[in-house]
């Protein structure tokens, strides 16, 4: 082995599983959890691509529970490289459909500020899809778990078979 090498190993070795996968820089820069619930049964709860990628945006500026994210529609518009209404338009179908829902803030002296967003809707529409995961997920487990602990049966004795003499 190289020095080269060898230095890229130990600085392998150092990364964690996620700077392993995405790279040191990437993870560095930031990133945002979103539960897999919502991207594998996101046809199930009816959001399409673009729905997926605002939530996703909200997602990014929601780093505590108690202070909800409130990017602009301008802001995510951008983000996305969509229009603003496509992002209003996408906004208000999620609202309708109890996924989001906006909180006007007004600010005395600057006016009208741009909206918070909750995702209370979404969570709880999401939660039985995550419930049926856990659950098939406790089922292989325990299947699993029967499967190694079933006791083996002893080895038989060899069946004696009619030998011709």
């Amino acid at each position: 082995m190289t020095n080269n090498t060898i230095k890229k190993t130990k600085k392998t070795d150092n990364l964690k599983t996620n700077e392993k996968k995405w790279s040191k820089p990437l993870m560095e820069a930031g990133w945002t959890a979103i539960p897999s619930i919502l991207i594998e049964q996101q046809h199930k709860l009816g959001l399409d691509p673009i729905d997926i990628n605002i939530i996703l945006q909200l997602a990014s500026f929601w780093w505590y529970q108690e202070k909800l994210p409130h990017p602009s529609k301008k802001r995510i518009a951008e983000r996305l490289n969509i229009d603003p209404s496509t992002v209003r338009r996408h906004i208000a179908a999620m609202e309708k459909k109890g996924y989001i829902k906006r909180n006007y803030r007004n600010d005395e002296k600057k006016g009208q500020r741009s909206n918070e967003y909750t995702l209370e809707g979404l969570i709880q529409k999401a939660t039985p899809y995550a419930k049926e995961v856990i659950a098939e997920k406790k089922k292989q487990r325990d299947e699993k778990n029967k499967r190694i602990s079933r006791p083996r049966s002893k080895a038989k004795e060899p069946i004696e078979t009619n030998k011709t003499k």
